[in-house]
C-alpha cells in the first residue's frame, strides 16, 4: 500500500483544488486533440500525394503515412483517463504523470510519459525517501472529467489545519471497482515494489514469482511497455514477443498496451507460436506430459534421421532404357557426407542427391562408352537424363525425401511402426496414447514439436536458403538508399512537424515492391526463425521443457522476463520450481524478484485457498492481502449442483452487483451448467473465456488462469484436484475479487473448512 499520509481539504480548498485540476486536465485534452487533428491533416495530405510522382517518392511517403498513422493510434489510445498523477517537489515544480509526454509547441513539458525517469518517484517515494517529493496527489478521472482528488502527503510541514487523514485511496478504489471482462492497466497505481521490477534492466532473465492477485500479469504488461519506450532503439526493429497461457488470456488482456502508449509488442499464445498453425487446447493431459517432456528432442531428432534410409539390397534403376544400379554402400556414403555438412535435412538433401546423381551418370556413362568402341560424342547430355529418369527420382526420395515438419508429425503419430522406431525410451502403453489419426487437429502440445522438427528438416523448397540471402542482400541495398534519401528530406520532415524519428529501416521496408504493407508483429508471427530482442512470458510455469526449448529459439540472446506463480501449475508439463524449468536453458544466469502483496483476493477467500493447498501438501506463498473483503468463502453441501446453482444465482448476482460473475468447473460440467443457466439468464450466459461481455460466464480453470471475476461459484471443487496437483482448484479460488461461493455433492478437499 502507498506509504504515506493521504489528506482531504475542508470544503473551500477542496473545491479550488478540484478546480484548478480541472482545468489543467482540460488543457491536456485540448492538446491532445490538437495532435490528433495535427496527424489527421498530415495523414490526408500524404494520401492525397501518393499516387503522384516515382515509385520511390510514393514509398517515402507510404513510409510517412505509417509514421502519422502510428503516432494517431497512440493518441487515440490514450484518451481515456490521460493523466492520473502530480508530483509537488521541493523545487517548488509541479509535475504532472501520464499515459504519453505532452509539450507544446515551443516544447514546454506539460506531461510526462509514466515511464520516462522521472517519473519513477511517483512509484517509489516515500514518507521515508521522499526522494525530493513533498506531495503525491492522485487525479481520479472518469473519461476526461476530474471526479477527485487524492493525496499522499510525503512531507509532513505540508499539512494544516483543517486537513485530516482519510480513509479509502485511489489503490483500493481502483481495486474495488467492478471487472468488465477485459484487463485494466494499473498505470496510475502501481506500487513501489511492482515499479522496481518494472524498471528493472533489459539483459538477461528475471523471474518475477507472485502469488494469485499480486499483479504478476500487469507488472508483466508494464514492463513490456516500460523496455520498448527505454530501449527502442534496440527493440524496435527485433520487437518485444509477450507470451500468454492461451488466446481467451491474450483476448482479456489485448487493451492495456495501447492505453500504456505502446503498440509495438507482438502478443501471442503458445498454440500460435508455429506459423500457420492455429492450435487447439490439449485435451489429455497424459499426452501433453509425454510430448512436454525435453526427450522429446531427441524423438523428434531420430524420427528426421530415420528419413534418410539406406536400401537393404541393391536395386536396378532404368534410365532411358538403360540399366544402372544404386547399392547399399553409395547411399550410405552420400548419406554420411550430407550429415557432414551440418545442414538441415532438406537442405542437406541437395548434397544427398548430387553425389548419387554423378556417381549414376559416371555409371551410366561408362556403359554408353563401352558399348560405342571409337565414338567420343558428347556425352553431356546422360546427366539429365539420370536427373528426369522417374525410377530414379523415385530411388532418391525413398532414400531421403524432402519433408516438411506437419507431414513428419502426421505420419510419425499416425504409424505405429514409425513412433516404435522413434521412441525407445517409451512403454507401449505411452506409444498408444501419442497414436492418432493423420489430419487430426494440432494441440498446444504438437507445436514445440513441430517448430523442433522445422528447426532439423529446414525449408522444404531448398533454393528458399538462396533467395532469402538474395533478399537479404536487396534489403541492405536498399537500407543504403534509403539513409541517403534520409538525409536529403530530413529539413522536409522538422519543417513537416514529424513527432519522433523515422528510421532509414523503415524507410526501406516501404520503398519495397509489396502488395501488403506488414507490421513488425505480422511479419514476426509469419516468421519462424524471427529472433526477438526480449520475450515476456505470463503464467510460465506452465510451460513445459519442449516449450521453452521452442521460446529460447525465438529469443538466442536469452532476455527474459518470466512471469508466474509454481503454486498454480496446473499442466502435467509444467514445472514443479523455477530450477527444474529453467536450469536447462539459462544455468544459473537468472534472478528471482517476489511480488509480496495481494491486491485483488480479500483476505478471507486468500487465506482459506491457502490452507487448502497446504493440506494437499503444495508449499505456496502467501501474500499478503491488503483488504479483507466482506464475505468469507460460503460453502454448500448439496445432492444436485445444478440445481443448487440455479438457487444460489440471484443470491450471486445481488451480492456482485453487476459486477462479471464466474462459474468455474471442469471441462465435463460446462455444457449441462450453460444450458441450465441459459433457461434462466438468457441472453446473460457466456461459456469459455471468450465470452466475457457477458455478466455471467461458466468456465473451466484452465480457462479461468490468469483471470478476475467480482464473484465466483466453483462446482464439485473435488474435481479440481487431480494427480497431487492442487493448482487448478487454487486458481479457481483466487479469481474472485470480491465473493466465492463452493457447492460441493461430496467431501471437501481438505483445509477449506476451517
Amino acid at each position: 500500500m502507498l506509504e504515506a499520509e493521504s489528506t482531504h481539504y475542508n470544503t473551500e480548498t477542496s473545491h479550488e483544488e478540484l478546480d484548478h485540476e480541472r482545468q489543467y486536465v482540460a488543457g491536456l485534452y485540448a492538446r491532445l486533440d490538437e495532435l490528433r487533428a495535427e496527424k489527421v491533416q498530415q495523414l490526408a495530405e500524404v494520401r492525397r500525394t501518393t499516387a503522384m510522382g516515382s515509385h520511390q517518392n510514393r514509398s517515402e511517403r507510404d513510409a510517412f503515412a505509417t509514421l502519422y498513422e502510428d503516432r494517431l493510434a497512440q493518441l487515440n489510445a490514450v484518451d481515456d483517463r490521460l493523466v492520473f498523477g502530480r508530483l509537488d517537489l521541493d523545487d517548488g515544480e509541479q509535475r504532472y504523470i501520464g499515459r504519453i509526454g505532452l509539450s507544446t509547441e515551443d516544447l514546454r513539458q506539460l506531461m510526462v510519459d509514466w515511464r520516462a525517469p522521472e517519473a519513477g518517484t511517483f512509484y517509489q517515494a516515500t514518507a521515508f525517501e521522499r526522494q525530493g517529493v513533498r506531495r503525491r496527489r492522485h487525479l481520479i478521472l472518469q473519461r476526461r472529467e476530474v471526479k477527485a482528488i487524492e493525496d499522499d502527503v510525503l512531507d509532513p510541514s505540508m499539512l494544516t489545519e483543517g486537513e485530516s487523514l482519510q480513509g479509502e485511496g485511489a489503490l483500493l478504489a481502483a481495486l474495488n471497482s467492478k471487472r468488465t471482462g477485459k484487463m485494466s492497466d494499473i498505470v496510475g497505481t502501481i506500487q513501489a515494489e511492482q515499479d522496481r521490477i518494472i524498471r528493472s534492466s533489459l539483459p538477461g532473465a528475471m523471474v518475477v514469482q507472485g502469488g494469485p492477485g499480486t499483479g504478476k500479469t500487469a507488472v508483466a504488461l508494464h514492463r513490456a511497455a516500460y523496455l520498448l519506450y527505454t530501449h527502442r532503439d534496440r527493440l524496435r526493429s527485433a520487437g518485444v514477443l509477450l507470451v500468454g497461457p492461451s488466446s481467451s488470456f491474450m483476448n482479456y488482456i489485448e487493451r492495456v498496451l495501447p492505453s500504456l502508449g505502446e503498440t509495438g509488442v507482438v502478443m501471442a499464445s503458445l498454440g500460435r507460436l508455429m506459423p500457420g498453425i492455429n492450435a487447439v487446447a490439449d485435451e489429455d493431459p497424459q499426452v501433453a506430459e509425454i510430448k512436454g517432456r525435453s526427450s522429446m528432442a531427441k524423438v523428434i531428432a531420430r524420427a528426421v534421421a530415420n528419413r534418410q534410409r539406406i536400401p537393404a539390397e541393391d536395386r536396378v534403376l532404368d534410365v532411358d532404357g538403360q540399366k544402372v544400379t544404386i547399392t547399399p554402400k553409395q547411399v550410405r556414403r552420400a548419406r554420411d557426407k550430407a550429415r557432414a555438412t551440418g545442414k538441415p535435412h532438406n537442405e542437406a538433401r541437395l548434397t544427398f542427391v548430387k553425389i548419387l546423381l554423378r556417381e549414376l551418370t559416371d555409371q551410366l556413362t561408362e556403359k554408353v562408352e563401352s558399348s560405342s568402341i571409337g565414338n567420343n560424342a558428347d556425352r553431356s547430355y546422360l546427366a539429365e537424363d539420370v536427373r528426369s529418369s522417374r525410377d530414379v527420382r523415385v530411388a532418391l526420395n525413398l532414400a531421403w525425401m524432402p519433408m516438411s515438419a506437419e507431414k513428419l508429425l502426421t505420419e510419425l503419430f499416425a504409424k505405429p511402426a514409425l513412433l516404435e522406431a522413434a521412441t525407445p525410451e517409451l512403454t507401449e502403453a505411452e506409444r498408444d496414447l501419442l497414436y492418432r489419426e493423420a489430419g487430426s487437429a494440432w494441440t498446444e502440445a504438437d507445436v514445440p514439436l513441430l517448430d523442433e522438427a522445422a528447426e532439423l528438416l529446414g525449408e522444404v523448397d531448398a533454393s528458399g536458403g538462396r533467395e532469402a540471402a538474395s533478399r537479404e542482400a536487396e534489403r541492405r541495398r536498399d537500407l543504403a538508399n534509403a539513409e541517403r534519401t534520409l538525409e536529403n528530406v530530413q529539413q522536409s520532415l522538422e519543417d513537416s512537424g514529424v513527432d519522433g524519428v523515422l528510421s532509414a529501416e523503415d524507410l526501406a521496408e516501404h520503398n519495397q515492391v509489396q502488395d501488403e504493407v506488414f507490421s513488425t508483429a505480422e511479419r514476426a508471427l509469419s516468421d519462424r526463425t524471427w529472433a526477438f530482442g526480449h520475450v515476456v512470458i505470463d503464467e510460465a510455469q506452465e510451460l513445459s521443457a519442449m516449450q521453452w526449448r521452442l521460446l529460447v529459439r525465438r529469443c538466442p540472446i536469452k532476455s527474459f522476463t518470466i512471469v508466474g506463480d509454481i503454486a498454480q501449475t496446473s499442466a502435467a508439463a509444467g514445472a514443479s520450481s523455477w530450477q527444474q524449468a529453467l536450469a536447462p536453458h539459462f544455468g544459473d544466469r537468472w534472478q528471482l524478484e517476489e511480488l509480496t502483496v495481494n491486491y485483488r483476493t480479500p483476505a478471507q477467500i486468500a487465506d482459506a485457498a491457502v490452507r487448502m493447498a497446504n493440506a494437499a501438501g503444495q508449499v505456496v506463498s502467501a501474500p499478503k492481502a491488503v483488504r479483507e473483503g466482506r464475505w468469507a468463502p460460503v460453502i454448500d453441501r448439496v445432492s444436485d449442483p445444478v440445481l443448487a446453482l440455479r438457487q444460489a444465482m440471484p443470491e450471486e448476482l445481488a451480492a456482485v452487483d453487476g459486477g462479471l460473475l464466474a462459474i468455474i468447473a471442469a471441462p465435463h460440467r460446462l455444457a449441462e451448467l450453460t444450458k441450465a443457466l441459459r433457461e434462466d439468464y438468457p441472453g446473460r450466459v457466456g461459456h469459455g473465456a471468450g465470452s466475457l461481455e457477458q455478466d455471467i460466464v461458466v468456465i473451466d480453470p484452465h480457462d479461468a488462469k490468469g483471470l478476475e471475476f467480482d464473484g465466483v461459484v466453483i462446482i464439485e471443487p473435488a474435481e479440481l484436484l487431480s494427480a497431487g496437483r492442487v493448482g487448478d482448484l487454487y486458481v479457481s479460488m483466487t479469481r474472485p475479487t470480491q465473493r466465492l461461493r463452493l457447492i460441493s455433492t461430496g467431501e471437501l478437499p481438505v483445509g477449506i473448512e476451517v
